[in-house]
C-alpha cells in the first residue's frame, strides 16, 4: 500500500501543464498525455465521491420491509464475508515500466535511423548542388560513376548488338541524318 500512497502523492504533485511544455510534446503524444490527465482527474473525482458515500447496509430496514428473511440472512452473511480483492500493483507498475523502457528504446532507434537518413540525404543534396552540368559530363565520367553501364555496354558489343533495346522507340531513328 505504501507504493499506492507514493503514487498518489506523486500524481498530485505533478504539474501537467509544465510537463507538456518542458518535454516539447506535440501532436499525438501531447493529445495522449491530455487524455491520460483527463482520465486521471475523472478517476480521482470518482474516488472522492465514492469515499464520501456511506458504506454500510441497514439490514434492519430490509427485515422490516421484506417478508423473506432467509434470503436476507443469506445476503447479510455474504455481505459480511465479502473482502475486496487486492491487486499486486508492483507487478502492473513493473509491466508499465518495461513498456515505457521499450517505447523509449524504440524511439531512440527511430531517432538514430532518422539521423542517418538525414545525413545521407544531406550528402546527396550536397552532391546534387556541387555536380557538374550534364553537358560537361564525359562518357568516362558516367562509367566511373556507374560501372554497371560499362559492363552492360561491353556485354552488348560482345553479342554483336550495337543498339540499345528500346532506344529507337523512345528517341526515334536518327539513321536518316
Amino acid at each position: 500500500m505504501a507504493t499506492l500512497a507514493t503514487g498518489r502523492s506523486a500524481a498530485l504533485k505533478l504539474d501537467w501543464a509544465h510537463l507538456s511544455t518542458s518535454l516539447g510534446l506535440r501532436g499525438q503524444t501531447a493529445s495522449a498525455l491530455q487524455a491520460f490527465k483527463k482520465r486521471h482527474d475523472d478517476a480521482r473525482r470518482k474516488l472522492t465521491l465514492l469515499s464520501e458515500q456511506a458504506q454500510t447496509v441497514d439490514f434492519g430496514h430490509y427485515r422490516a420491509v421484506l417478508k423473506n428473511q432467509a434470503v436476507l440472512d443469506e445476503i447479510e452473511k455474504q455481505f459480511k464475508a465479502f473482502r475486496p480483492a487486492t491487486y499486486d500493483l508492483d507487478r502492473q507498475l513493473r509491466a508499465i515500466d518495461a513498456f515505457e523502457a521499450q517505447a523509449v528504446q524504440s524511439a531512440e532507434q527511430t531517432r538514430d535511423l532518422v539521423d542517418l537518413e538525414l545525413k545521407d540525404l544531406s550528402k546527396t543534396l550536397t552532391n546534387i548542388e556541387e555536380a557538374r552540368p550534364f553537358e560537361d559530363l564525359t562518357v568516362d565520367d558516367v562509367m566511373a560513376a556507374e560501372p554497371k553501364i560499362e559492363e552492360r555496354a561491353r556485354e552488348l558489343v560482345a553479342k554483336g548488338r550495337w543498339t540499345v533495346p528500346g532506344y529507337k522507340e523512345k528517341f526515334g531513328d536518327l539513321s536518316f541524318l
